[in-house]
């Protein structure tokens, strides 16, 4: 029996798949310890629910309509979030920073899809196990995976990619904070004198985000959408594409620079924060309750693999790359685990183990600078271009 389930009670059961996701997260100490979003949580228990009842003969089809303006909402929050002031802040620093990371997308990219063909595996699986989920998290990958299977007809792609973006960020918290203990002990490092972060100050108490200021911000979000779809239109069949999400990124880092430098208006990261969460929460409860869990079956062994190869070669790499290469110093070790966190998680693993790090040895002002910086925006931006450069190889010609 199909049972089909209409635009609104889809929204309405991926809001309590975010409820039901964020009451576990403050009852399970182990998934607030990993900083495991409430809509992984939750969807994948409504994933394996939806996959007993399919056993017992009965199939739910969803209304995914708003799967795509929730995804790319999100993406253009990421874009009117990037400041050039911030970029300038950080300056032969982040840029060298810069460099290294894409070094290290490129690095996943090539493990992956040279593992996926040895596995005799479809190449697109290998991207998914690479920088696509591993660096770009959960929404970056479903948002590939989602274009994977529409143009290429690779099946099983969404829950391949749910499930390496997960396992990242898990190998991501874990790894994080003893490779930086590890290397502060082995070069005889230390930071500040007092140690402390940014969360351990006295926050000043903020008032809520005005209804108009969500307006002004909700208004330069469907701009930055409409426009990002207007270019992606008119770029149509081009060999060179981008994802609409990353045309509607692009227009969003443009209309905010224009509008800060020109001072024109400023735009509040408050209630950015707020819109970009929300439809990003939405939208991976929504792709995620969905998952066809049975399609990941014949996947599990290979995919397993490349990712713990995945793992071993970006602990190498932040190693003997990104510490070296950032000055072998405190801020390198630290820089070196929050790389690792977004490398294989996401920024606020990164933040995480960063902030675990300082408490515990001091402080590091460059780090709390250049990380959230680099792992906010830049990398997805860098991300959406490698893995756009990986799809012209003759492996992906079809």
């Amino acid at each position: 029996m199909k049972l089909g389930v209409d635009i609104y009670t889809t929204l309405s059961l991926a809001c309590l798949a975010l409820v039901v996701g964020y009451l576990l997260i403050d009852r399970i100490k182990l998934l607030s310890s990993y900083s495991i979003p409430a809509a992984v949580v939750g969807g994948l228990l409504f994933a394996a629910a939806l996959t007993a009842m399919r056993v017992g003969g009965v199939e739910v089809a969803f209304d995914n309509a708003l799967l795509t303006p929730l995804n790319v909402a999100f993406f253009t929050s990421v874009g009117l979030a990037a400041d050039a002031r911030a970029l300038a802040r950080g300056g032969k620093t982040l840029l060298v920073f810069f460099i290294i990371v894409a070094c290290g997308l490129v690095m996943q990219n090539t493990i992956g899809v040279s593992l996926a063909l040895l596995f005799d595996l479809n190449p697109v699986n290998g991207l998914l196990a690479g920088s696509i989920t591993l660096s770009g998290g959960h929404g970056t990958g479903a948002a590939w995976a989602g274009k994977f299977f529409e143009e290429r007809n690779v099946q099983g792609a969404v829950e391949l990619a749910v499930a390496a973006a997960t396992f990242g960020l898990v190998a991501g918290g874990v790894a994080g904070g003893p490779l930086a203990g590890w290397l502060i002990r082995r070069h005889k490092l230390s930071g500040s004198d007092v140690a402390h972060t940014p969360a351990e100050a006295e926050a000043p108490v903020e008032e809520a985000v005005a209804e108009r200021t969500l307006i002004e911000t909700l208004l330069l979000m469907m701009g930055s959408m409409a426009l990002g779809f207007a270019v992606y239109a008119w770029i149509g069949d081009a060999r060179i594409t981008l994802p609409s999400f990353i045309w509607a990124l692009l227009v969003g880092v443009v209309l905010r620079n224009v509008l800060s430098l020109s001072g024109l208006y400023r735009i509040d990261d408050r209630a950015l924060e707020l819109l970009g969460g929300l439809s990003l929460s939405l939208f991976l409860a929504m792709i995620i309750m969905t998952l066809k869990l049975w399609e990941l079956v014949d996947l599990a062994g290979p995919v397993l693999a490349i990712l713990l190869v995945q793992l071993a070669a970006m602990l190498c790499f932040v190693v003997f790359v990104t510490f070296r290469v950032m000055g072998r110093n405190y801020d390198a070790a630290l820089l070196a685990t929050g790389h690792l966190g977004f490398a294989m998680g996401s920024t606020a693993t990164a933040m995480v183990n960063v902030q675990a790090v300082a408490a515990r040895y001091g402080h590091s002002p460059l780090a709390f600078l250049v990380i959230p910086v680099m792992g906010a925006f830049l990398i997805d931006i860098a991300n959406a271009l490698i893995i756009q450069g990986f799809l012209l190889l003759p492996w992906f010609s079809w």
